[in-house]
This record gives structure tokens, sequence and C-alpha cells, in this order.
């Protein structure tokens, strides 16, 4: 593309005329382009396409079909195409001649007339770096074949959104940044997987009988894997860890809270329950609540100040959890303490709930091992900072169905709202995966520092994605011409601007490329190194 700037301001944006040899047709919203500014080179994302004419008259009286001579003349001057620019980072043309190449934030604008032309293989590789073990290399933007990277310290250092509507390759984009996390050792992570499909193997996107390599195929002993459904995953093959059980000790009136919509609890329920834990003990008051006779209830809601019926409702709802077949009266063996055995080894976890996937089970046990977990790193992050000791490796965690936790009446009260809020104070961020961005508080959307956003449908969405960030009006129509297949708009802390890109595959090339070594590719290396040591013969 090219074209000239005719006119614009710094926060609307700019007006790009196109040359009259340009055809409007190929010009995408969401591609780069750079303009030519007298000092400053101004890299810049094309923001949305219009029709302009010099004389209106000429509309109401277009040319003939067949008149080509004439449409030749007028197109480019009379009738000609227009592109809303947004800049984005400048290069300081001094600089780049002493070898600074680092982009700095928009500050100014090009003048008049300034020539645009589309952006080269280097522009973006100086705007957006080199794949390194810093920098994972994370799709292509359109119509080029050079490499946009996230920046993983970055990433990592504040909880972060993947998002877009069911279909859009959410958790094939998940896999690969999860990947590129453990390849370059950036933090350790925690992922609560609901389906089963970051650990061992998942269908391959679009369907059929084949399958993807999980974390556990490419990075091995990296990686483990924690189960709630061990003969879940004895019929899968899944080589597993630890299976999980939860003791009745473990569960609190927040987890009991948060659950208030799958357990059809009200906030008299909630209330009663605070004062169960008051009349027993934090450790022992579900077990002994939920071994109550009839009896024994109606002198338990004299004893507290509590209606026998709204008692009776709270316990007949409550015994639900006792058919959850991973909740135990007592149990042998700690998930918690396993869990951050393998964390403290820098060993990655993902916890698989098999066919133990719904949302009662997954919010309980998510809920009850994050917080146990932060409230461990918590201290840990204490005893290193009084004592002048090291900070625990970075713990990143994945959950699902955030906005279940996350909505403005769980975030205040759930764990994962306390690490959102956070801002790694204590060395744990969140990797928010949701379908429903609109039903987590804006609050929490504030504080996420990377957005990495598939298709999305819903206004209610659109506008929750682009929650605090700078220029959204502009990038409304970017987010909206997305492709429903392997394009995402990535924006925020990892990346130095916004930009939209064809998400790289999930494929064979990628498994290399984080070092996975296939059976056939070890036996050329066994035979390689044969040959070596004894020449051939």
């Amino acid at each position: 593309m090219r074209g000239r700037v005719i006119r614009g301001s710094l926060t609307g944006g700019l007006k790009v005329k196109l040359a009259g040899s340009e055809s409007i047709e190929e010009v995408r919203v969401g591609s780069f382009v750079v303009i030519e500014g007298e000092q400053n080179q101004f890299f810049s994302m094309i923001t949305d396409i219009e029709l302009g004419a010099a004389n209106e008259r000429i509309l109401l009286e277009p040319p003939a079909e067949d008149d080509l001579l004439t449409w030749e003349i007028i197109r480019g001057s009379t009738i000609y195409g227009l592109a809303s620019v947004q800049p984005m980072l400048t290069l300081d043309r001094a600089a780049k001649a002493a070898g600074d190449l680092t982009p700095r934030p928009v500050k100014s604008i090009p003048a008049h007339f300034s020539v645009v032309r589309e952006a080269e293989e280097e522009d973006v590789g100086n705007v957006f770096g080199k794949p390194d073990k810093d920098n994972l290399y994370i799709g292509l933007p359109l119509d080029m074949e050079t490499p946009v990277c996230l920046n993983l310290p970055r990433f990592v250092e504040r909880s972060n959104g993947i998002f877009g509507k069911s279909g859009t390759g959410k958790t094939f984009l998940t896999r690969l940044v999860l990947a590129g996390i453990i390849q370059g050792n950036a933090a350790v992570n925690l992922i609560f997987d609901m389906h089963s499909e970051y650990g061992w193997q998942a269908a391959r996107e679009g369907g059929g009988a084949s399958y993807v390599k999980g974390l556990k195929q490419l990075f091995g002993s990296q990686v483990g894997i924690f189960t709630l459904d061990p003969d879940s995953a004895r019929r899968r093959q899944v080589p597993v860890d630890f299976a999980v059980q939860i003791p009745y000790s473990q569960i609190e009136v927040e987890d009991i809270a948060l659950l208030q919509d799958e357990l059809k609890l009200n906030n008299t329920a909630v209330e009663t329950a605070y004062q169960l834990v008051g009349r027993f003990k934090q450790e022992t008051w579900l077990q002994e609540f939920l071994n109550c006779s009839s009896e024994d209830l109606e002198l338990l809601a004299q004893e507290i100040n509590a209606h026998p019926a709204s008692l009776n409702a709270l316990h007949r709802k409550l015994s639900m959890l006792q058919t959850l077949p991973f909740v135990k009266p007592v149990v042998q063996d700690d998930a918690v303490k396993r869990i951050l055995e393998y964390l403290d080894k820098g060993i990655n976890v993902v916890l698989e709930f098999g066919q133990q996937n719904r949302l009662l089970s997954y919010m309980l046990v998510a809920n009850i091992l994050t917080r146990r977990i932060h409230r461990l790193y918590v201290e840990k992050c204490e005893r290193a900072m009084f004592a002048g000791g090291v900070k625990p490796k970075p713990l990143m965690i994945t959950i699902e169905e955030a906005h279940k936790f996350l909505n403005p009446a769980a975030a205040k009260q759930t764990i994962f709202g306390t690490i959102a809020r956070e801002l790694r104070k204590f060395n744990v961020t969140l990797l928010i995966v949701d379908q429903r961005p609109s039903g987590i508080d804006s609050e929490i959307l504030s504080q996420v520092g990377t957005r990495v956003t598939c298709l999305l449908n819903d206004e209610n969405d659109i506008n929750a994605v682009l929650t605090g960030v700078s220029g959204a009006s502009h990038l409304r129509a970017v987010l909206a011409s997305l492709d429903s297949k392997q394009q995402a708009l990535l924006l925020g802390h990892a990346v130095p601007m916004p930009v939209v890109i064809r998400t790289r595959s999930y494929d064979e090339e990628f498994y290399r490329a984080v070092g996975y070594k296939a059976k056939a590719d070890l036996d050329e290396q066994f035979a390689q190194l044969v040959d070596s040591l004894y020449g051939g013969d």
C-alpha cells in the first residue's frame, strides 16, 4: 500500500489518501504501515478503510460500466480510497543512523502529504524483536512472514488474559503460550485443566481422529500431571504423577460462598455457614455439620439461633459435596503439599479433571488449592524479604471459565480476585482464559497486563476486552474484523504496540522449536553419532 497523509490528529488518528494505482480491496484492517516523516518514521496500524470523492456529483452520476477511459481518469483523483491510520511508535531517523533501533511512544504526528508505505520485514523486526529464549514467536502479521514475538519476562510480570468466543482456538493459543513459558523458563505453571487438554494430548483443532501433543509429551520431566479422576487417566493412557483428593477440613466458607450459584444457596445460607464455623472448629465444621441427623439439626438451629428450615436446606445442599468422589473425610496425602514440592523444584503442574469436570468440581478444587498455595507463597516471600533470602520462582496459575471466579460478586471474595489485584506482589499471577470477558469484574480487567483476543461477536465482550486500553475506539474495528480461526489481536504489557497476528500453528514444526525430539529424530541422531565415531564402517 502507498499513499499520502492528508489530515488527522494525534488522538483521532490520520487519514491517508491511497495512491491512484492502489486497489482498496487489497488494503487490510490491522495491517502495518510506515509513515516517512521529516525527522521520524511512524510505525502505524490501519484501523479503518473508506471511500472518498472530491465531487459528490460523480457519486450521483457515475460513468457507464464500459466507459473504461473515464474510470481510469477519475480513479485516484475524483474518487479515491481512504485509510484511517493510527501511529503507534516512532523511530528517530538520527538515532537510527547511529544504530539505535529502539522504538518510542508517539508524541507527535507527521506533516501533510508525508509518504505512507507498507511496513517491511525489517520494520516489524525492529519493533517486535527476534525470536529467542525471552521472545516467544507467537504469530505473523497479516500479509507478512515476519515473526511477532511476545516478551516472556514482561508477560509473567503481570496477570494476563486469552479471550475469544468458543471455537476460535483459545485453547491452542493458551497451550502455545504455556509451552513458550516452560521452554524459556520464565515462570513455573499451575494449570487447572478442566477438559484435560493441556497435559498429555488433545484433539486436533477442527476435529477428526488425530491428536496434538500436550505439555507432558513435549517437556517430559519438566511437567507433572495431577488428576482428580485416575480412572479417566487410565482409560486415556495418561501417565499420572499424583491422584488428588480433598479433605473436608480444607473446605472453608469462602469456598461455599463461591459455589452459591452451583449449589443454589442464598446469602442467608452463607451467613449460617459462618455461624457453624463459630459453633464448631474451622477444620471440622463441614464434616460435623454433614454428620448431623434431623434431630441434631433441630437442636443446632436453636443453639445458633437459625431458622430450622434454612438450616435443613443448607444441610441438604451441602450434602451434594459428598457425591464428589474426590472429596473425602480424611486423606492420606496432602495434594497441596505435593503440588508445592513440584513447583519448588521448577516442575510445572497440570491438574486434570477427567470426567469430574462439572463447574461445581472445577470451582471448588481450583479455589481451595489456589488459596492454600497462594498463602504459602506469601509466607515464603515475606520470609525472603525479612531474612534477605531469594523469593520463590514466579508462579503463573491458568484458569478457564475465569468469569465464574472473577465476576463482580465473586472477585471480592475469591483468591483469584486477590491475586489479580496484587500485581505480582508475591510472585503469583494469573493466566485468564475465557469466552465471556464481559462477565469479569472491570477492576480486575483493568489489571490484566497483556490481552490476546480472538474473535468476539458480543458488543459487551468487545467493550470489556478494551477496558482501560488507550486508543480503544480505533481497535474496535480491528477486533471485529478478525477471522474466526487462527487470528488474534495482541496488545498490552508484553508487546510494544497492538498487533493483529495469524497465530502460529501448534504442529510438528512447533514441537521441534521447543526442543521436542521424536523417536525418528533420535534414531537419526544416534546413527549420525555412530557414523562420526566409526567413520561409517
